[in-house]
């Protein structure tokens, strides 16, 4: 009899296929197997691209000789730790008994890389095989992706996309790390007095090294510089007086001045005081000028992808955005949450249709509890696909980081900081079910004269308030593990508007124009200028998700939009190696990140010689020729013509260079800021 093969990228995520197809055949040494049907799995990556010496011993001595190194036919190998396993894979994949092979690796490019690698290398002929491309691992979707699955042919292009994208890597890796190294690792290594100084490059961890020197250079450049506001504190009634800023207008005596900071300030105190003095001379009268009254809506954030979940845990729990991905990743495993490795914010129109499982399934949730039962009595899931939380054209690969509703029992046996992160996706999730947040505002402009001889100027002072009148979405956004003077989801108030309660609402609102008041006191605010701020761990995984706006080609940032530097399943990776090979500093308390003496180096030499790696313009070009590959618009080979004719340009670009002296140069000037 025939039997069917499900095959797993990981040991866990097979026993939860098991599971749902119920077979309950024996544990044996990597499978499961009882008399229809296989589950097999590989642990990640069984196979890898072989380095140079596999092609020719020779090779693994580096020389600029046999640069650039461009393989005509690629090489593979097993890797040395899983040969067991794949041998067992291999086995079972071309077995005669075996008729149909189900592909249940990760359901994007790098899951089906995994199996094209294993089946290339296992020799897997005449087999029907089917890909199973899921969003979850609760057992409902697991029989949906095996009852949908689609031959494996039609995932061709997907296939062409991931051996181009390893082989892109590859090249630019092995050819410019090489000939960096031996053309200026010796440079590098008699400046920092070091037996020898390998220089690590490559097409997204360079662009990523680039964005940090660049924010620290722009913060060392950064000159503070003071400026002066004026403040009026007017009295309203007897018991409430309210602060006002000035700001400059037409018909001010500093209209167009030089002296001017902004809007609202001036570069030097004396003329802060001028002002004031003028105002005083004229009776300290203010005017009211006019009362806006408004209600603002503040609407329910987008759903989490990686790089926001990433951002927020950064920021709530100073985790790194690798150590935030093992968590979702457990989480997705335990059948908590879906697919974690997504770039998208919204949903899928299938999935809202059936939406309301989720959240009849965080019921027995008691964190949120009250609230999923509140929107199902309320039926206000039924219309979510009309609104900005459902678009299947902002849906690549997966839909948002949501709940599943289901394996909650599995919460119990997590350390504390996944249990806190399974919050934060749930009162996400739900807060789109409830309608926006409704601030009152009143903004009240007040003028008061300063008269010169002929003239007479109207000096204006503007006040903001603001209050919560409707929780809305925001009462399911207190996170329980912080307290409430701390709670980072209530509003935080812009500083220009003043928080206050209803009832000075309902007496400002009260006001009219042409209102005299006093004015009890003007004062002179100091303020300074800001640097830039440098990137933290969450921060740069944001950075690197919407690095299109460094880049000022309209074509290119449109396609980065969608990708960004790196993936969503790649982007910790990515800061973590940066960390290790010590380009990158990460302070773990903070998570704040600055880059090292060595890693400001490395970024010199690159831009002396291959400045292209620097800027999010290469991996937008490159991102934008994998996506035409994955859709079919170019083919493979006009994608390695251009790729092979990059690198051999570059390369020998290095090799006929001579930079010594400059960098030399530019090493001096790095050191100043690392002398201990």
């Amino acid at each position: 009899m025939a039997k069917s093969v499900y095959i797993a990228e990981k040991p866990s995520v097979a026993r939860e296929f098991a599971k749902a197809l119920k077979i309950t055949g024996k544990n044996r040494d990597g499978y499961i197997e009882d008399d229809k049907s296989i589950v097999t799995w590989c642990v990640g990556h069984l196979v890898t691209m072989s380095y140079p010496e596999a092609y020719d011993p020779n090779l693994k001595k580096w020389s600029l000789q046999t640069l650039p190194f461009l393989p005509k036919v690629w090489k593979y190998e097993v890797i040395d730790g899983v040969k067991k396993q794949f041998e067992i894979v291999k086995g079972i994949l071309n077995r005669e008994d075996v008729d149909t092979i189900y592909v249940c690796t990760d359901s994007g490019r790098e899951g089906e890389y995994i199996y094209r690698l294993v089946a290339q290398m296992a020799g897997v002929h005449d087999k029907n095989e089917k890909r199973v491309w899921i969003d979850s691992q609760t057992e409902e979707e697991i029989i949906k992706g095996i009852n949908t699955a689609k031959d494996i042919s039609e995932y061709n292009n997907l296939s062409e996309a991931a051996y181009l994208r390893a082989k892109e890597d590859y090249l630019m890796g092995i050819n410019f790390s090489r000939v960096l190294t031996l053309k200026y690792g010796n440079s590098v290594s008699n400046y920092l007095r070091t037996d020898r100084a390998v220089l690590s490059v490559g097409r997204v961890m360079t662009c990523v090294l680039g964005m940090i020197v660049r924010r620290e250079r722009e913060i060392r450049a950064f000159v503070e510089t003071p400026f002066y506001r004026v403040n009026a504190n007017v009295k309203c009634t007897d018991d409430f007086n309210f602060d006002s800023e000035w700001r400059v207008n037409e018909k001010s005596k500093y209209f167009q001045s030089p002296y001017l900071y902004k809007e609202n300030g001036f570069k030097e105190e004396k003329y802060a005081k001028e002002l004031i003095d003028k105002i005083k001379e004229n009776g300290n009268i203010a005017t009211v000028e006019s009362v806006e009254k408004k209600t603002e809506k503040k609407n329910p954030p987008l759903l989490f992808n990686l790089a926001e979940l990433q951002n927020e845990c950064s920021k709530l729990f100073k985790i790194s955005p690798d150590e935030t991905l093992k968590v979702v990743q457990d989480l997705y495993e335990r059948k908590c949450v879906t697919y974690p490795r997504t770039d998208a914010r919204v949903l899928s129109s299938a999935v809202a249709k059936e939406i309301s499982k989720n959240i009849r399934g965080l019921c027995g949730y008691s964190m949120v509890s009250e609230y999923a039962k509140e929107i199902l009595e309320a039926g206000t899931f039924k219309n979510i696909a009309s609104t900005r939380y459902v678009d299947d054209k902002q849906i690549t690969d997966h839909y948002a980081i949501i709940p599943t509703g289901q394996g909650l029992s599995a919460l119990n046996s997590m350390n504390p900081i996944s249990v806190k992160v399974y919050e934060v996706i749930a009162r996400r999730f739900l807060s789109i079910f409830y309608p926006p947040a409704q601030y009152q505002k009143v903004g009240i402009k007040v003028s008061m004269p300063i008269k010169e001889e002929e003239n007479i100027y109207s000096e204006l002072f503007f006040a903001n308030f603001k209050i919560l009148i409707s929780e809305g979405y925001l009462k399911v956004t207190k996170y329980s593990f912080i307290k409430k003077k701390e709670d980072t989801n209530q509003d935080n108030t812009k500083d220009t508007e003043q928080a206050i309660d209803t009832n000075t609402i309902e007496l400002l609102k009260k006001l009219r124009k042409s209102d005299t008041l006093q004015c009890n006191e003007l004062s002179i605010k100091e303020g300074k200028t800001s640097p830039p701020k440098r990137y933290n761990s969450g921060s740069l995984i944001l950075a690197m998700e919407s690095a299109g706006q460094l880049i000022e080609d309209e074509e290119l940032r449109a396609q980065i939009k969608g990708s960004g530097i790196g993936t969503s399943a790649t982007r910790a990776e990515i800061l973590k190696k940066l960390v290790n090979i010590k380009y990158l500093a990460l302070n773990k308390k903070t998570q704040i990140i600055t880059p090292t003496q060595m890693g400001e180096m490395v970024y010199e030499v690159v831009n002396a010689s291959i400045y292209h790696l620097l800027n999010p313009e290469l991996t937008a070009s490159w991102e934008k020729g994998l996506t035409y590959v994955a859709e079919g618009k170019i083919t493979s080979d006009e994608y390695m013509d251009k790729l092979e004719g990059f690198v051999t340009r570059r390369t020998m670009g290095v090799i006929n260079s001579n930079k010594q002296y400059e960098l030399k140069q530019k090493f001096n000037e790095v050191s100043k800021f690392y002398k201990k």
